[in-house]
Formats: C-alpha cells, structure tokens, sequence
C-alpha cells in the first residue's frame, strides 16, 4: 500500500502537539489538496471512527473527513454549556423535526465535531432488545442481524468504550425522588449501564462534555488507536461529492469550511479503494442522493425515539446536578413502548425551561435546588422524512403514530405520578401553557384527556432508519454488508441503516453495527 495522502498543493498544517498528530484542522489550510487511501470514511462519530480504527488496526491506509472542528477531549470538558451548544451541536443545537398534523415539533440533538454525537451523549449503552432482532431476522429476513451474530461485536464495542453499571452511590438525590415513588407504585428501577468505566465523578453534564475525561466516546476510545497506526483525521472537510468510475464508487470530493463563518473555500479530491458513509441518519441520504442513488426507502422511514422530561419540585433540597447524569431506569412498561431513563441536565437548560416570565420565571430559577427531573421515551413508528433543501441541511418532517402519541402522554403521566407519591408539590409537563399539577387525580388524566400535541416540548437523540437495510433493493439501500445496492463501493455504517427503532438507546447498537460492517469490510480488502 503506498502512502500518498498529502501532496504539494496543499500548505502543511500548524505543528500540532503529541495528541493531536495526524489530526488535520483544515480551515487552517491556505490550499486544497489531492490524497488517496484504502478506505475514506466520511464522518467521525459513533461508527465512521470506529470502522475507521478497525480497519487501520488491520493496516489498511484510512482516511476520515468530518465537517466539524476538532477540540481536543481537554478543551471539551472545560466549555460551558452554551459554549458546547454554539462549538459542537450541529445547528447550536436548533435543529428541529417539523411535526405533522398532531405531532410535536421535535428538537434532536446531533453532533458536528470530531467525534461526532458520542461527544454529546448521556453515555448510556443499552443493546437492541431481543424481540427486535427476532422482527429483523424472522419478518425482514436479515439473518446476519441476529443478536447471536453480533454478540462478538457488542462484546468488542462494550470492552473498549468500559461499558459498567452506574452504583446506587452515583444516584443524584433528583433520581433517588423518583425511585422512591417508583417504588412506591410498584415499579421497580434498574441501574443503567455506561461508558465511563469507574472514573465517573457525577459532574451531571455528559450531553456538554465530561470535564474530567471519564466518558468514553470514540475520540478517546477510538481515535488514538487510529492514529498510532497511521490513520488521518481531516476536520473542517464538507464532502460534497462521491466519485464515480466505472459504475463504481472511488473516492469523494469536497472543500474546506474556512473563515470566520465556516464558509466554503478550497476544493479537495480523495481516492480510495472503498468509500464509507458515517455521516449520521440526518445527512447520509443527501450524500448518497449526490452519488446518484434514487431508492424508494432513502430518506425515508425515519425513527427519532420521541423523548419528554418532567420536572417535580419537592420540600427538599435536591441538587440535581450532584451524582451521575443517568443512573436507572424502568423498562416495565417495554411491551407498551414506553421507557423511563433517569437525567438531569445544565441548571442553565433546565431554567430556561421553566414556565413564566419575569419575577415567575425568577422565582422559579431561584428554587432550582429543589427540582428534580426525569424522563421518558417512546418505542415509536417509522414516521419521519428527509428532503433535501437549497441549503447544506436538509429538512425533516415527522408524524407521530397516533399510537406513539398516546405513548408519550401515558409516560409523561406515570412521571407525574412517581413525583407526586414522592412528595413532590408540584410538577411541571412539558406542555406550553399547561399548570402546574398538584394532585395524582391531575397526573392520571393526562392519559386521556385530549392535548394539542403540538404544544408538548418533545425532544429526540437517536434517529434512525433513513437508508435502511434490506436483503432487496426494492426495500432497502444497503445490503447486509452495508453496501449501497446501487453504487459499489460505496458503503454505509451509521444509525441510518437500522431497519426499524430499536426502542433503546442507540450507541452501542450503532457502534456495533458499525463493528460488524467494518470485520466484513476488513477482510474484502485484506
């Protein structure tokens, strides 16, 4: 293999330091350049980083380009929240999910960074439930999907991320309301497992970044392994175009995202032997419709896993932020769709949050010491498209299943519940213009009672589905190797090929995905 990835058109970058070599901060470049690789993957996060140090691990020549900056884990941990929103939140964390007919406007937090959105995430690592991989082999018919098939990957994914079991010890007083009305009802809280080994302090800010380094997500994970074996990291590169040969995919094309406004400047070209994909659910479809591809299913059947919160206020003085930022969970109303995960968030976040204006709002953000959070998600259909627009962000639309929307109001209410038999004084729903509730007989009639469901503030982290798998090009864009049906060469690892929502958290599923695709293509190439 011959190592050619930079050549003279292109001005060296700054000396980086020890960490940072083979990393590439290309708005610091004066010119374009012309490289060429085995592999080019295209995207930093979850499962672009993984397949990349996979693959580099087996000494292919690998190259990534991110449309993000890079910062170092260091540098991370000590922004401020808003800081975080405005460096490493795709859209500073404004990108939205336009809601349908009775469907929320749903906000979805996505990653645009070197390391993409497992810098962002709440570290929890859930594997695919059981009866979806049965859906996925027996009803869709992707044998290589199942759960014994991937057992030695997310064993591989699990040991290198350290994948542990939160201690009732890091449970924040928040969290500890909430279990004790849980129990109270009868529903039993589990400890929720995550990638930050032991070294979790309980800072409540993993979504902003770990001040301490404890969570691992793949730049400290994945990254260094890639780098000691040659691989390279172009940050600040918009890929804009994938090569085609022949009927096959050889390379893409892009530019630099330079200035003060990360404006498009100069033009850069990578050959490869294979092209990967990893750009996320939310961009990989446009990527893959500028590579000619006209599936039925790309950009389509697009899950978000639709999330709310709801925020208690007790006698006592709680501190949510003090103790892990996720600790347990319920999953006994699984069969029903629902799941409740413990979390807080930035006591920033959470103010703003709050009802009221003024000496209202005032009053509230002074008592945030006492507020305790918690919240659900819904198991939910398939109701989402992408469709590319004039600019570099497509727009996406949701509809939410009747069904789904029951879902949501049955947790929001179960929530309400657990705080009221807790203690709690009042809750908040995350519903505008919604008073506060104050007695079990208020909690239980969220269920039912009718609700505009575009006045609930409904957030999504895990969308899934827009260029999904399927052993027929009719049904799908990628076969099981996650290569795109239509354009050899050209392969997809990221959340956008789950065929259908998984109900969980989706980092470990995506990584080993990500893990299973990148042994297959390791031993193509090899």
């Amino acid at each position: 293999m011959t190592r050619r990835w930079w050549n003279r058109s292109a001005r060296a970058p700054h000396h980086p330091i020890a960490s940072d070599a083979g990393i590439v901060h290309g708005r610091e470049l004066e010119r374009g350049f012309r490289a060429s690789a085995d592999v080019v993957v295209v995207g930093s996060g979850a499962s672009g980083m993984t397949v990349a140090a996979i693959l580099a691990e087996a000494g292919l020549e690998v190259l990534v380009l991110e449309e993000g900056p890079y910062y170092r884990h260091q540098d991370i941990g000590r922004f401020t929240p808003t800081e975080a929103l405005r460096r490493l939140f795709r859209e500073a964390g404004m990108l939205t999910a336009i809601g349908v007919g009775q469907t929320p406007l749903i906000s979805l937090t996505v990653g645009r960074a070197v390391g993409g959105s497992s810098l962002l995430t709440g570290g929890v690592c859930y594997r695919i439930p059981s009866r979806v991989h049965h859906e996925w082999v027996h009803e869709l018919g992707l044998r290589e999907l199942s759960e014994a098939r991937l057992e030695a990957a997310y064993e591989e994914v699990e040991r290198r991320i350290a994948v542990t079991e939160v201690p009732v010890s890091m449970r924040s007083r928040s969290t500890a309301k909430f279990v004790e009305g849980a129990e109270k009802m009868g529903i039993s809280m589990s400890p929720l497992r995550r990638n930050t080994g032991h070294e979790c302090e309980g800072n409540g800010r993993c979504n902003f970044g770990c001040p301490v380094g404890a969570k691992r997500s793949v730049d400290i994970a994945y990254l260094p392994s890639l780098l000691a074996r040659g691989g390279r990291v172009v940050s600040d590169a918009l890929v804009e175009q994938v090569i085609e040969r022949d009927g096959r995919a050889v390379g893409v094309r892009g530019r630099l995202l330079g200035g003060p406004y990360g404006e498009a400047s100069h033009a850069f070209e990578i050959e490869a032997r294979a092209v990967v994909a990893a750009c996320g659910t939310v961009h990989t479809p446009a990527l893959l419709e500028r590579a000619g591809l006209r599936s039925f299913a790309l950009g389509r059947f697009l899950t978000l896993h639709p999330a709310a919160r709801v925020v208690a206020r007790f006698d006592d003085e709680l501190r949510g932020w003090d103790g892990a930022l996720q600790s347990c969970f319920a999953d006994s109303l699984d069969d029903d769709g629902i799941l409740f995960n413990s979390v807080y968030t930035a006591v920033s976040v959470l103010a703003a949050s709050f009802p009221g204006v003024g000496p209202a709002l005032h009053a509230r953000a002074r008592d945030l010491t006492h507020y305790g959070v918690f919240g659900t998600m819904v198991h939910d259909d398939a109701g989402g498209r992408l469709v590319s627009a004039l600019g570099r962000e497509p727009t996406l639309f949701y509809e939410m299943a009747p069904r789904d929307l029951g879902r949501l109001k049955k947790g929001m209410g179960i929530l309400a519940e657990m705080a009221l038999a807790a203690g709690a004084r009042e809750v908040l729903l995350p519903v505008f213009g919604m008073a506060p509730l104050t007695t079990l007989a208020d909690a239980r009639r969220i269920a039912t009672d009718p609700l505009d469901a575009r006045r609930i503030e409904c957030l999504a982290f895990h969308p899934l589905g827009s260029a999904r798998m399927a052993n027929d090009a009719r049904r799908g864009v990628v076969d099981e190797s996650g290569e795109c049906f239509d354009a050899p060469g050209l392969f997809v690892v990221d959340g956008s090929i789950l065929p259908t929502s998984i109900g969980v958290n989706s980092q470990v599923p995506i990584m080993a995905m990500a893990t299973r695709l990148a042994w297959r293509l390791r031993d193509r190439l090899v």
